[in-house]
């Protein structure tokens, strides 16, 4: 029962349009089709990441790497169509095969950084859906060097991209994700968390190969909402597969997760009590949703409701809420008409309609010609079928929490992933606090708050939505810049 009633939570915008989810609708539908086919699982979804890696001797079975060879220089990007003068950085696209029978290949987009690359060390970015693009979210929109100005052909710097402080690659994972693909159809169909993860290995092991330069350099995870799943997997993985000498070893350092999807009934839980302390809420309606909802039970209500009033005061929640957009609730919405076309954007002037821009431009000729991709209809989010999908990922970030640096971060005004349901999966976490809760600062204003435990470290990025970079750029790259650092965001500066 407490599957439907999660079920029924996410189906909400389906079946009420009027609310607003932005320009990042296909996010959330993504995220709706997965739960909704947990209520017809048979047999169940595995409750942990290690079950399915233990289906198969993972740290003895062959890895495909194929010849590089002349690859990376093949894959260098003279310049983006579009792109400001003065880009000072390396810039590299293509695709790496990761099942030659299938040719299953897929996409990436690599940033160096300007100024010593080679003492920088290496980020791996990931967006969730599941099914949606880190290139056309995470590198366009969100932690890149550019973005796309409201006439969809030009592009503008972003001077608190990531790659100031870290080589970047923005991963298109799985096969059928932007420009990713495979000749076997039934890729499409047929994925999810675990081959996700092989994948994304796999790529790595390729990538090393074909940029040998990095293979002893640093290494880091990190992304957003639904990798929450996808970066603690790979990790895991990784970590697992590290114990086979007979490959490469990838040094890997750490994980950053941000308003990460890491647990269905506490994260369902966290949203509902977000909306009630955001007064986006009835006094009545929280009252009806504590009363006979518990998410955090193997049983949808307690002992004295069912889950049919359960389903009616959640909905009664989101009709509540309004026509807002949840992922950051105090943005404004995309107003296309507005749009005054070759105005160019600011990076500290947060576009929500930043989605139609980048699909207008990487649906170019010319553009993905120059990224060396394949001639598509390039989409933010694709259509794929989820086969796995454990309901909560705890157990392998309590566990990498003991091995490797392990951030949890979130953006204050997310209500579709918010910091309240961080703050709860961490609670059940269980871990001593190490260092005791403050504010941080970030150009001499508090860019958030944060909290030391044993093995983690959580923080919140102030006045940033789902995606924090989009919101606040400067405020994201001083909190990626600590992590990368390993150690705590500014303190309070001295006057």
């Amino acid at each position: 029962m407490k599957v439907i009633i999660i079920w029924l939570l996410l189906l909400l915008p389906g079946y009420f349009p009027g609310f607003l989810i932005s320009c990042k609708g296909n996010q959330i539908d993504n995220l709706n089709r997965l739960i909704e086919s947990r209520k017809s699982s048979n047999p169940p979804h595995p409750e942990s990441w290690a079950q399915l890696d233990d289906q198969e001797d993972s740290q003895n079975s062959p890895v495909y790497v194929g010849s590089q060879k002349g690859l990376m220089q093949g894959d260098k990007i003279k310049a983006l169509p579009g792109q400001p003068e003065g880009v000072d950085f390396n810039q590299y696209a293509g695709y790496v095969t990761v099942d030659p029978i299938a040719d299953r290949t897929l996409f990436y987009f690599f940033v160096e950084s300007p100024e010593n690359s080679s003492k920088k060390p290496l980020v791996l970015w990931l967006n969730g859906g599941p099914g949606c693009s880190s290139f056309g979210y995470g590198a366009m929109q969100e932690l890149g060097p550019f973005r796309v100005n409201s006439d969809g052909k030009t592009l503008y710097r972003n001077e608190y991209a990531w790659n100031n402080v870290a080589n970047v690659i923005f991963l298109e994972s799985p096969a059928g994700v932007g420009f990713s693909y495979s000749n076997d159809s039934s890729d499409y169909t047929k994925v999810g968390d675990k081959r996700t993860a092989q994948d994304s290995y796999i790529f790595l092991l390729n990538w090393l190969e074909r940029f040998p330069q990095y293979k002893t350099r640093d290494f880091f995870i990190a992304g957003e909402s639904y990798a929450g799943h996808y970066v603690p997997q790979l990790a895991y993985y990784i970590l697992s597969r590290n114990k086979n000498t007979n490959q490469t070893v990838i040094n890997l350092k750490g994980i950053a997760i941000g308003n990460a999807w890491v647990d269905d009934g506490i994260c369902t839980k966290g949203l509902y009590d977000y909306l009630w302390t955001h007064a986006l809420n009835s006094d009545e309606t929280n009252e009806g949703i504590k009363k006979y909802c518990n998410f955090a039970s193997e049983d949808s209500v307690n002992e004295m409701a069912d889950g049919i009033l359960c389903g009616k005061y959640q909905i009664k929640g989101f009709i509540e809420m309004g026509n807002i957009d949840l992922y950051g609730i105090y943005a404004p919405p995309c107003n296309s008409s507005a749009l005054k076309p070759g105005s160019n954007g600011n990076v500290m002037n947060f576009d929500p309609c930043s989605e139609s821009h980048v699909n207008s431009y990487l649906n170019l000729a010319e553009v993905q010609a120059t990224l060396h991709a394949k001639a598509t209809k390039w989409s933010g989010c694709s259509n794929v079928g989820w086969t796995d999908s454990p309901t909560s990922i705890l157990p392998e970030i309590r566990h990498l929490a003991r091995e490797i640096r392990v951030w949890v971060y979130s953006g204050d005004t997310d209500g579709r992933v918010p910091v309240t349901s961080s703050r709860y999966a961490i609670k059940a976490l269980e871990l001593p606090v190490e260092t005791a809760w403050q504010p941080w600062y970030s150009n001499s204003e508090v860019g958030g708050y944060v909290v030391g435990y044993k093995g983690l470290i959580f923080t919140t990025v102030r006045g940033a939505g789902h995606a924090v970079p989009s919101y606040q750029p400067e405020r994201a790259l001083t909190m990626i810049t600590s992590f990368l650092q390993g150690k705590l965001p500014p303190s309070p500066p001295s006057y």
